[in-house]
């Protein structure tokens, strides 16, 4: 699966997301490894535990997360968390 893919997925289904989607290990070309990491930040995590954060990503992903991503690593920050982080 493409990065700017997985990255649309995940920005037009949550609200206000920005979402930057890497691969954490080296790409192969037979996708094996299709494992990803991503930094979303999104005022709908406002709130919520850590664990619903990531399940509101995981649900942004849908079916692509049994499919075609084996795994992602996940950050998941408010604007305000985000903001401190670069203080």
């Amino acid at each position: 699966m493409d990065i700017a893919d997985i990255e649309e997925l995940i920005e037009s289904n949550i609200e206000d997301a920005d979402a930057t989607v890497s691969r954490p290990r080296s790409y192969d070309e037979n996708h094996e490894d299709d494992h990803y990491a991503a930094v979303v930040i999104s005022p709908a995590f406002e709130g919520k535990p850590l664990v619903q954060q990531h399940q509101l990503v995981y649900d942004a992903l849908g079916d692509h997360m049994t499919t075609d991503i084996h795994a992602m690593e996940l950050k998941t920050y408010t604007p305000e968390e985000y903001e401190a982080l670069e203080e």
